[in-house]
């Protein structure tokens, strides 16, 4: 599956992630990101830009699994 967002907004991102397990995604301004078991991976490029939103929408989906328990 591959979504673009025009906006970056981690809690809509988390849910997409978290929804579809697997698959690839972009984000307007930030860059692209590979999911896999419903966690982004780490992108090719090492920005801190993109290593901030890649921590921010794991901590997002983290959330997601503690509100479902």
């Amino acid at each position: 599956m591959f979504r673009v967002f025009k906006h970056y907004r981690p809690g809509q991102v988390a849910r997409f992630v978290k929804s579809y397990y697997r698959g690839r995604l972009f984000i307007m301004g930030v860059g692209a990101y590979e999911f896999d078991r419903g966690r982004l991976l780490p992108p090719k490029s090492q920005d801190l830009n993109a290593l901030a939103v890649l921590s921010e929408v794991n901590r997002e989906i983290q959330l997601l699994e503690a509100d479902v328990v």
